[in-house]
């Protein structure tokens, strides 16, 4: 198993449960049935903030991302509740491999995918000059990745009794409207957006419920440099406002949380004033 896996169950007294987090768990739970997830890209930012918020609804939570320290350490935000962490290149398909069989074998069932993995690759590069490698590199993680992890959740989805479960993927606002001069990036979350729709046409059929959150400027160290200023679409540097991660993580929640007779197909999450309607 070229994919490392260490499972992290943290204890917490029952003193330091309130009631809203006590009720948060009970959303986590479907018929008395713990409600499994994986999360890519779990070891930071958005990935992070989002198994946070499934831990402490109730779900368990596989965290996937590349380095396993950064994985327990998202897992140390929410002790007492049960998650596995598998370290995972979601670019290579026998580590992705290994992540669902590691999920099969832990907990036998899979509910919600959320699809997050992601790398902007090397910003403000003229077209002309990006490098192959930088395309295939964001290619290869964005895109290639999202198609691995949604076809092992398929599978498992398809097959697993009772049958169905849902996949978020997460796009951006680049999914509509791209910056200046991030074609791999952007290209890739266009592409994400027609695995989207396709999903969630063929998946009807296996009770499985597709849906995509486009994301602007949530706080997170990916978008630390916009507060100081970022390329916009006039050439100026300008900085722009961000949004708390939190609020994105409450949207995918609410998402996943939804019985599979409801789909959420796309949701846009942004910070009120940043540029996005022609980067404008």
């Amino acid at each position: 198993m070229n994919a490392e896996h260490t499972e992290k169950t943290n204890k917490t007294k029952g003193t330091d449960k309130t009631d809203k987090t006590e009720n948060a768990e009970n959303a986590g739970r479907t018929a008395g049935r713990t409600k499994i997830a994986i999360v890519t890209g779990a070891g930071s930012g958005i990935g992070r903030a989002v198994s946070v918020e499934l831990l402490r609804a109730g779900w368990s939570v596989t965290l996937a991302g590349r380095r396993t320290e950064t994985l327990e350490a998202t897992a140390a935000l929410a002790p007492g509740t049960p998650s596995l962490a598998v370290r995972t290149d979601v670019s290579r398909p026998e580590d992705v491999t290994a992540l669902f069989d590691a999920v099969r074998e832990r907990f036998g069932r899979l509910d919600l995918l959320f699809n997050n993995a992601g790398t902007f690759g090397p910003g403000g590069v003229p077209f002309e000059e990006l490098p192959y490698d930088a395309w295939r590199h964001v290619v290869d993680t964005n895109l290639n990745g999202a198609f691995l992890c949604a076809q092992g959740a398929y599978r498992q989805m398809k097959e697993q009794d009772p049958r169905g479960g849902r996949i978020i993927n997460n796009g951006s606002v680049s999914a509509h409207t791209p910056r200046p001069l991030s074609a791999p990036y952007t290209a890739t979350k266009h592409a994400l957006t027609g695995l989207t729709k396709s999903l969630s046409l063929d998946g009807r059929a296996h009770g499985i419920a597709v849906g995509q959150i486009d994301v602007g400027n949530a706080a997170t160290d990916m978008t630390a440099r916009m507060q100081t200023g970022a390329l916009q679409a006039n050439g100026e540097t300008a900085p722009e406002p961000v949004m708390d991660v939190a609020d994105v993580a409450r949207t995918v929640r609410h998402m996943a949380e939804l019985p599979l007779e409801a789909n959420v197909q796309f949701a846009t999450v942004l910070a009120t004033a940043m540029p996005y309607v022609g980067r404008g």
